[in-house]
């Protein structure tokens, strides 16, 4: 994980999003546990490697073409938006699927999430294992996560809460996972298809 942005006071999720809303757009941040990171060094800010947008962007396209279908009350949405995971944290998942009523469109941070998606990279993979996993679950509206692992090993990691509320983990890495709530599925398969 990159360092912390230096001089900025612990914050609640309300102040990051004021803060951030005055960041120069190419920069993008997170806050844990009142800390903001920022998603990428600043400092050696690259584009994103192909396998990672090409993840991103199939999650993406299954989901919405799941939910334009079966006529779902529910948004899918690529990175960028933030979540609300608890007061002081606040993530920018690589995709998600919210369902319910229409939120305005100036809508910056979303507290009602149902799957939230994490795409690794060589960077992120041990953040988006341990830290972001104990963290999204806080979120009592979050039923999923998954982490797509790009790298060394392909696959897909689905946490999932119980009506329990345990969390359970299943390691895949072919097959479909069904997603219960929103009714949706996630093809691995094709997640990995050579283009």
């Amino acid at each position: 994980m990159a360092e912390a942005v230096k001089n900025l006071p612990p914050m609640t999720s309300e102040e990051f999003l004021r803060w951030y809303a005055g960041q120069p757009d190419k920069l993008r941040f997170e806050l844990m546990d009142g800390i903001v990171y920022p998603r990428r060094n600043p400092e050696i800010m690259q584009a994103e490697r192909l396998v990672h947008a090409r993840l991103k962007a199939r999650v993406m396209v299954q989901f919405a073409s799941q939910i334009n279908d079966r006529k779902l009350p529910c948004d899918a949405l690529g990175d960028g938006m933030a979540v609300r995971v608890g007061p002081r944290t606040t993530f920018e998942p690589d995709a998600l699927v919210r369902c319910g009523p229409p939120l305005p469109e100036n809508t910056l941070i979303l507290d009602d999430v149902t799957i939230v998606v994490e795409v690794t990279s060589p960077s992120t993979e041990r953040l988006d294992i341990g830290h972001k996993l104990l963290r999204y679950f806080r979120n009592p509206q979050i039923q999923h996560y998954i982490v797509v692992l790009a790298e060394r090993e392909k696959g897909v990691i689905h946490y999932r809460r119980s009506a329990s509320g345990e969390i359970i983990a299943s390691p895949l890495e072919s097959g479909t996972i069904a997603l219960e709530p929103p009714g949706l599925t996630l093809d691995i398969d094709a997640l990995f298809a050579e283009p």
